[in-house]
């Protein structure tokens, strides 16, 4: 029997029960595969990072309940609140090495910026199962690794009504749904059902597909975002190149140990 460390993060937010949950666990050697997808979906909550000391930086791993992923922006961020307050007190710089390169979080007071790769994508035709599966018409459609579906209004997003196997059925990795925001720059949901998440509470790295898209609309770099989940996400963003800076705050729920063969 070995017992393990366990954290868990609310992230892109600054109170608990908001944001978006994450898993955290510290490892001095990985696990079998097998077992770290068991302690994710045992877990099932949208994504559980497993992170190993690597030198003076980290590799690290996210799994969702039903999946390996291979980038996440808020079990990232999640990653760096617990070295910078539990493992590390006072880090204030993170680097990690993920299926998606070289990440990094820097930490300045009680928050916590990710350097991300962006995730552009390219205006295609409206496919003709967007409606269908979002319950609405969206005024454009993008796609990239991402669905990028563009909504005029707020209102619109919070009026939609997904349906899931339907947007399953679309591919890539699931659909973000975009509108310019009330008392933001936009605001954002996220379905990715086949990663067995219907709705991300607070994405990370879906503001690497949102930010090259709403930059160039908007003529800024700087440029602030809301999940408008139940929970709510919460994001501050800067364009850099072909990086992404994503801050956000988080709080921790969670502390103790779970307990593997």
């Amino acid at each position: 029997m070995r017992e393990l460390a366990f954290y868990q993060v609310d992230a892109f937010t600054e109170r608990r029960f908001g944001g978006n949950p994450a898993g955290v666990v510290p490892l001095e050697r990985w696990l079998a595969d097998a077992v770290m997808r068991s302690i994710a979906a045992e877990n099932n909550i949208a994504e559980t990072a497993f992170f190993v000391p690597e030198g003076d930086r980290y590799g690290l791993r996210w799994f969702t309940p039903a999946v390996e992923v291979d980038l996440c922006g808020h079990a990232t961020l999640a990653t760096g609140f617990v070295i910078a307050n539990f493992l590390a007190p006072g880090k204030t710089a993170m680097g990690f090495d993920t299926r998606s390169g070289a990440l990094s979080v820097h930490r300045e007071g009680d928050l916590f910026t990710l350097d991300f790769p962006i995730l552009p994508t390219a205006a295609v035709g409206d496919p003709p199962d967007m409606t269908r599966a979002l319950g609405r018409r969206p005024s454009a459609v993008h796609a990239g690794r991402h669905w990028l579906a563009i909504f005029d209004r707020e209102s619109d997003l919070r009026d939609l009504a997904p349906d899931m196997p339907a947007i399953a059925a679309l591919g890539r990795d699931g659909v973000i749904a975009t509108a310019p925001g009330s008392d933001r720059d936009y605001v954002c949901r996220y379905f990715v059902p086949q990663a067995g998440i219907p709705e991300d509470p607070a994405t990370g790295s879906a503001q690497c597909t949102l930010m090259p898209y709403w930059a160039a609309r908007l003529g800024r770099a700087r440029l602030t975002g809301r999940q408008i989940s139940a929970r709510v996400g919460e994001f501050r963003c800067e364009l850099k190149g072909d990086r992404v800076a994503i801050a956000g705050h988080a709080v921790c729920y969670l502390k103790g140990s779970i307990f593997v063969e």
